[in-house]
C-alpha cells in the first residue's frame, strides 16, 4: 500500500490540533463554539491554497465523530453525491467536504439543496474564489461563510516542527537534525501555504541519506534546493489578483513609490503585462488627471515600449511610469465630475435640451418659434458669451470642482472661475 504524502498524514484529527485560524477555531470563536455545542451548520471556507480548508473540515469531523467524506464539485458526479446522502440518511448525518464548490453545477446543486435543508448533509465547501462573487446565491443563502488567512511565520514553524517530531504521522521515528535556518526557510519561502512547506520538508527528508550515526542532516542549502523559488501566490482570476491590483493603485495614489514598486514586482512576476498596462492608464487619468495631464501621455508611451520589449526588459519602462505617477501631483476632479454627472442621469435628472441648443436652430430660432436664438460664441470677443447650456431642471448643477494641484489645473481653475 502506497504511503500517503506527509501533508495528508499531518492533517489534524480534531479541532485542538489545528494550527492557525484562531479567529475561527480559537477558544470562544465561532467554529469552536459550533463543535463544542455539537451544533454544526453548513459553511463555505475560502482563502488561498494550502492554508487549512481541508484540515478544518477533517478536524470538525474528528471532533464531532460524524462520518466525513470528500468530493470535488467538478470531478465527482451526482451519483457520488447520492452515495454520500444515503450514508447520511443511514448514520443520521454526514459531513461533506466539497472542494471547488464555486464550480458546482445546477444539477448537483439542486440535488444537494434539500439535504442541506434537512441537515442530513453538513456541507463544508472549500474554494479559493470569493464566495460572495463566485457561489450561487441558492447555496450561499444556506451556509455560513468564513475567510481563512495565510499562516504567519511562527505558525508555519510550528507546523514544520510538528511534522518533524510526530512519531506516528510525521518523521518522529527518524533521527532528523535540521538547522534553524532550514526550518525558517520552509516557513517563510512557502508564503503561508502549509502544504507547500510540508511537501518540501518531505522531499528533503526522503532525498537525504543517513550519516554513519543514522542521522538525517537537513541544512539551509538542502531546504533551499527543495523549495527553490520563493512562494508566490497570484491567481489572475482569484482574490489575490484583485487585492494586489487594489494595493498597487492605492500605493500610487498615496505617493508611496516603494510600495507601488513592490506590487508592480508581484504583477511582473506573475507575467501579467496586459493588466499592468490597463491599470497604469486608469491611474494616470483617474488619480493624477488634470494635475499633470502629460503623465497620461508618458504612461501610454511607457506601456507601448513595455509591450514592444516584452518581459524581462518591459520592467524598465513600467518602473519609470510607476515612479513618475507616484511622485506626480494628484487630482481626481475629472473622474469626480463625470461620476457626479452620471449619478444625476441615473437618478432621472436629465431634462429637455434647451431650445436654442437643438439641432434645428441652424435655421434661426424665430423661424422655428422657439424663443431665444443660439448665440455663436466665435462671433463674440474672447470667443465666449453668456447663455444657458444645461436643461432647466438642473441649470444650476455644478459637476467640475477644480483643485489646486499642478500648474495646469490651477490655470484651468482661473479660467473656470472667470467664466462662472
Amino acid at each position: 500500500m502506497a504511503v500517503k504524502p506527509l501533508a495528508y498524514r499531518m492533517r489534524p484529527a480534531e479541532i485542538n490540533e489545528i494550527i492557525g485560524q484562531t479567529h475561527l477555531v480559537g477558544e470562544g470563536k465561532i467554529i469552536r463554539r459550533m463543535v463544542d455545542a455539537n451544533q454544526l451548520s453548513s459553511m463555505i471556507l475560502y482563502g488561498p491554497p494550502g492554508i487549512g480548508k481541508t484540515s478544518i473540515a477533517s478536524a470538525i469531523a474528528g471532533s464531532t465523530k460524524y462520518a466525513f467524506r470528500m468530493l470535488n464539485a467538478v470531478s465527482n458526479n451526482k451519483k457520488d453525491m447520492e452515495a454520500v446522502v444515503q450514508e447520511g440518511k443511514m448514520s443520521g448525518r454526514v459531513i461533506l467536504l466539497l472542494d471547488e464548490v464555486h464550480r458546482l453545477d445546477k444539477a448537483k446543486q439542486d440535488f444537494l439543496l434539500p439535504h442541506l435543508e434537512s441537515g442530513t448533509v453538513i456541507l463544508i465547501g472549500a474554494t479559493t474564489s470569493n464566495p460572495y462573487h463566485a457561489i450561487n446565491p441558492a447555496i450561499r443563502s444556506r451556509v455560513q461563510i468564513f475567510e481563512l488567512k495565510p499562516l504567519n511565520e511562527d505558525e508555519m514553524k510550528a507546523a514544520v516542527e510538528r511534522a518533524i517530531h510526530d512519531p506516528e504521522r510525521g518523521f518522529g521515528d527518524k533521527n532528523i537534525e535540521i538547522s534553524k535556518e532550514a526550518v525558517s526557510h520552509f516557513a517563510t519561502a512557502s508564503g503561508g501555504d502549509v502544504r507547500s512547506a510540508l511537501n518540501a520538508l518531505e522531499l528533503a527528508v526522503l532525498s537525504s541519506k543517513e550519516d554513519d550515526d543514522g542521522n538525517i542532516l537537513i541544512s539551509l542549502q538542502t531546504a533551499e534546493e527543495c523549495l527553490q523559488k520563493k512562494y508566490f501566490s497570484h491567481d489572475k482570476d482569484g482574490d489575490a489578483h484583485y487585492d494586489v491590483m487594489s494595493a498597487f493603485q492605492k500605493s500610487i495614489r498615496g505617493s508611496d513609490a516603494n510600495a507601488a514598486l513592490h506590487y508592480l514586482a508581484r504583477l511582473i512576476e506573475a507575467g501579467d503585462l496586459p493588466t499592468i498596462a490597463r491599470r497604469l492608464l486608469v491611474i494616470a487619468y483617474e488619480d493624477i488627471g488634470l494635475a499633470s495631464p502629460q503623465a497620461g501621455q508618458r504612461t501610454l508611451s511607457a506601456i507601448e515600449s513595455a509591450e514592444r520589449l516584452g518581459f524581462p526588459e518591459a520592467r524598465i519602462p513600467l518602473a519609470n511610469a510607476v515612479i513618475e505617477l507616484c511622485l506626480s501631483p494628484k487630482s481626481n476632479s475629472a473622474i469626480s465630475a463625470i461620476d457626479t454627472a452620471l449619478s444625476d442621469i441615473r437618478k432621472g435628472k436629465a431634462g429637455a435640451v434647451p431650445d436654442h441648443l437643438k439641432d434645428a436652430h441652424y435655421q434661426g430660432a424665430e423661424k422655428m418659434g422657439r424663443g431665444t436664438e443660439y448665440k455663436y460664441p466665435h462671433s463674440y470677443p474672447g470667443g465666449w458669451v453668456a447663455q444657458q447650456y444645461l436643461p432647466d431642471t438642473i441649470k444650476k448643477a455644478v459637476y467640475y470642482e477644480p483643485k489646486e494641484t499642478g500648474k495646469f489645473e490651477q490655470a484651468l481653475k482661473q479660467i473656470y472661475q472667470k467664466l462662472k
